[in-house]
């Protein structure tokens, strides 16, 4: 079962200690957390990352609910998936680059190419990101998503991500958008429980910014 690889308090108080501005926003925010998805194989987990990939929540949960509705009990495999082929997969609004690259991932997660849940667990972060990143498809950014979010890894900083960008805008109150460099330099600090940072940074891009420093 996926849990969370870090105590969601202790990471609150560290953030809390290493940042005025980001103290201020989660004292302002509550005591919310985030969750890590459970019940998903590998397969599965990184089949609904492709189909969320630049699209908006509900878009690309309407896609996933299409595409899990093809599988009996709503629940995708690998073998299912490759004797479906592109038409069904296409049918149900996946673009073509998206089909090839679940198809790609089915493929090999029937060939054994993709390793199992308790070896990924002992990987260390890079070593799943180069892993995952062989997929068709899957970048740096779906492979930072899956270590956060499925397996639940404490210090991981996405800092390509425009809801983070925009977050650490927000909470710094600065007058551009950062770059990943700027991101990844001004929460460096912040390690190791970036992943919970990220988290309230994408939570700071939801909200109105404040008046920019100048």
């Amino acid at each position: 079962m996926s849990r969370l690889r870090f105590n969601w308090g202790t990471a609150r108080a560290h953030l809390r200690g290493q940042c005025g501005p980001l103290c201020a926003f989660i004292d302002d925010f509550g005591a919310r957390r985030y969750q890590v998805g459970k019940g998903m194989d590998l397969f599965q987990a990184l089949a609904r990352s492709i189909a969320y990939q630049q699209l908006s929540g509900k878009a690309a949960g309407t896609i996933h609910g299409r595409f899990e509705a093809l599988f009996a009990d709503q629940r995708p495999t690998a073998a299912a998936t490759l004797e479906l082929g592109q038409e069904p997969l296409r049918s149900v609004g996946l673009s073509r680059a998206k089909t090839l690259s679940i198809l790609d991932l089915a493929e090999r997660q029937v060939r054994g190419d993709l390793p199992a849940p308790r070896r990924l667990g002992r990987m260390d972060d890079q070593a799943v990101i180069d892993t995952l990143c062989r997929v068709r498809g899957i970048g740096p950014w779906t492979a930072q998503m899956h270590l956060i979010f499925y397996l639940g890894r404490p210090d991981v900083m996405p800092a390509t991500d425009l809801g983070v960008q925009k977050g650490v805008m927000n909470v710094y109150a600065l007058a551009a958008l950062p770059t990943p460099d700027e991101v990844l330099e001004r929460t460096r600090h912040l390690a190791p429980y970036r992943s919970a940072a990220a988290w309230y940074f994408w939570r700071a891009s939801e909200v109105e910014a404040p008046e920019a420093r100048t």
